[in-house]
């Protein structure tokens, strides 16, 4: 199988150039079998790829294509390794991709068949980047799939591009994450200077030994690494893409959210294990900017009342949450919870999706309401989500990994009570904020307007069948990393951490004890807190809305500032944005590029005219004026000759 591991990304970009260059001669039956066809070939790929590297020694294979860079000391083969982590990402992002693609039939249908081939060459070409990014075996190849997924986004966003709201959008994407791929490529330079390599596994292996420990290099290296995860899994400060990501279409919402670009930071920081162990400042730095991303942006999701826009801050929370396992060492949790949240938040985005289709385009939840009669499998479906990410206990996959790091960020070695305390606060707001939108969205009162109520219907089986995939997969994801403390009186393991025992470098410290029962009384609390939130706002928004309508008003001041983002964007705006552009106007186009660049460049030329003007008045056309010339000429060099 490892000599046909380049297939699994090679399939997505044949469905690319198809779709591209095929497909408008075929019409649209041509794109809905290739563009989730090549898709479900490279899953069924991935899985024998997966079930062969359990089998292989050292569980890892891997497939040396050819050489692509060979100059002195630089080596860069392009490699393909299939291990535990890759293995796991890349079920993750073909299987969710594939049933993403699937929904997209019926999702995009309506569209002209331009824009549904465009669609789906875009979205092939996607996942062909995503997978390189994780089966590449060098920072160089994982780099070619770190900036194409970047292309890719924006090409997506900004899908509709006649509006201006998603080209906007799509060019903050593109330009945020430019300033995370900057900490990423000097990253990159100082690993290669130092370990004249830039294989995973040798800077890994080799890392103790090159790097001190807690020094400042292996801290730059570091902090320029997490500086490129915050830009692709959007974390504090550079977050503000992904809110705006919305404007594309849903499909494309829940690829980048669940399956694709946001997890890529998240892998970049659990490949390079070896290294952040060796850096506790940057560990701490990653825990508590995780913390404070999956807080902050837990509040600003409590009041929107756009329903993909409410899904987008619980993505950017989520992540905060994944990054601050990781932050105490805790790269297992990270993971696991990548997982769990690949199948609860495509489900999530889908079934909002399949409202908007059914609502025709319409996203406020104010304008919704009792949904469910109309809609039951989507209704049951975004429920089983909202149950999920909310972490019911002992029946969805979000609660195991949900659990898992909130108990790793108190009980580890680099842990603290402090990020339990934020981390188990978000949970408590996402549970609350999350049955918002399913009180407001399928229960209480309608609120649709007359004419859309009259054409409400579930919505085809290409949307309906991915909903209840994912339903089952947010229900039974999360048994394979059922905690020690539930498992080990009935006879259940934690399978997920066998699967990773002896991947992930450990953080060098004191093995920290704590007792079972710590364990299952913070999991109690958390659990029992987090049912009376889901409770609570499912009466207060689809019995009361009146007295949602009072409690917002008394607490209007904070309502508009979470309503408005706590006006970061503004901030930004004025912060950022002006100074640039003012600085650019004033400064580098009128003075330097106007006055010096293109002063230096017409001075040459205006220089060269005047010479020639005053040369031309030689050459007037009398011929007695000419022989005098050669005569001169002739006899000024008969003299230096002679003399």
């Amino acid at each position: 199988m490892n000599e046909y591991l380049w297939l699994i990304p090679a399939l997505p970009l044949l469905g690319f150039v198809l779709n591209g260059l095929v497909a408008p001669r075929f019409g649209k039956g041509f794109v809905k079998v290739v563009g989730p066809g090549v898709v479900g070939l490279s899953f069924a790929l991935s899985i024998a790829a997966f079930c062969e590297m359990l089998q292989a020694p050292g569980q890892s294979i891997t497939q040396h294509a050819f050489t692509w860079l060979e100059s002195g000391g630089l080596y860069v083969p392009i490699a393909f390794v299939v291990d535990r982590l890759s293995g796991l990402y890349i079920l993750i992002v073909t299987g969710v991709g594939f049933l993403i693609h699937i929904y997209s039939v019926g999702y995009m249908g309506d569209d002209d068949e331009y824009a549904f081939w465009r669609f789906f060459a875009y979205l092939n070409l996607f996942l062909f980047f995503m997978l390189l990014l994780v089966l590449g075996s060098s920072f160089l190849l994982l780099f070619v799939g770190w900036e194409g997924v970047g292309l890719c986004s924006y090409l997506l966003i900004g899908y509709y591009f006649d509006k201006d709201s998603a080209a906007t959008a799509a060019k903050k994407a593109f330009v945020v994450n430019r300033i995370g791929d900057f900490g990423f490529i000097v990253a990159t330079l100082l690993i290669f200077m130092n370990f004249g390599t830039l294989e995973f596994a040798e800077v890994n292996a080799r890392a103790p030994g090159v790097l001190a420990a807690g020094g400042g290099l292996v801290t730059a290296i570091t902090l320029l690494l997490f500086l490129g995860a915050t830009g692709k899994s959007a974390q504090i400060p550079l977050y503000v893409w992904l809110p705006d990501a919305m404007e594309g279409p849903t499909p494309v919402s829940a690829l980048i959210h669940a399956a694709t670009m946001v997890t890529a930071g998240l892998y970049l920081v659990a490949r390079m294990s070896g290294l952040f162990v060796l850096a506790p400042t940057t560990m701490a730095v990653v825990a508590i900017i995780g913390a404070a991303t999956a807080f902050f942006a837990a509040t600003i999701g409590m009041a929107q009342y756009d329903i993909k826009r409410v899904l987008a801050y619980s993505t950017v929370s989520q992540l905060g949450y994944m990054f601050m396992a990781m932050g105490v060492g805790a790269f297992m949790a990270g993971i696991f919870h990548v997982m769990t949240h690949a199948f609860f938040k495509a489900l999530l985005f889908l079934g909002s999706g399949s409202v908007i289709h059914a609502m025709h385009h319409e996203q406020d939840m104010r304008r919704m309401g009792g949904l469910l009669k109309h809609m039951p499998i989507t209704g049951y479906t975004y429920i089983i989500g909202a149950l999920a990410i909310g972490g019911v206990p002992l029946f969805t996959a979000g609660f195991f990994s949900k659990d898992e790091i909130l108990w790793q960020s108190f009980a580890s070695p680099a842990g603290h009570p402090l990020l339990w305390a934020v981390g188990a606060v978000t949970a408590l707001m996402t549970a609350f904020y999350m049955f918002r939108t399913v009180a407001l969205t399928f229960f209480g009162e309608s609120r649709v307007d007359k004419h859309t109520a009259e054409h409400l219907h579930e919505s085809p089986w290409t949307m309906t069948l991915p909903l209840s995939v994912l339903a089952v997969l947010s229900i039974v994801g999360g048994w394979i990393g059922i905690p020690h403390v539930l498992g080990h009186g009935v006879g259940i393991g934690n399978a997920l951490e066998h699967y990773f025992e002896g991947f992930f470098a450990k953080v060098p410290a004191e093995v920290a004890h704590h007792e079972a029962s710590t364990e299952l009384l913070l999991m109690g609390l958390t659990s029992v807190l987090a049912l009376g939130c889901m409770y609570g706002a499912y009466v207060l928004f689809s019995r009361n809305l009146a007295r949602a309508e009072a409690l917002k008003k008394a607490l209007s001041p904070l309502q508009k500032l979470l309503e408005k983002k706590y006006f970061i964007d503004e901030l930004y705006e004025w912060v950022v944005i002006k100074p640039v552009y003012y600085t650019s106007k004033l400064l580098l186009w009128r003075l330097v590029d106007v006055r010096i660049i293109d002063g230096m460049v017409n001075g040459v030329g205006n220089g060269v005219r005047h010479v020639g003007g005053a040369l031309r008045i030689i050459h007037n056309g009398v011929i007695e004026n000419y022989a005098v010339g050669i005569a001169v000429g002739a006899a000024l060099i008969f003299y230096f000759l002679v003399y």
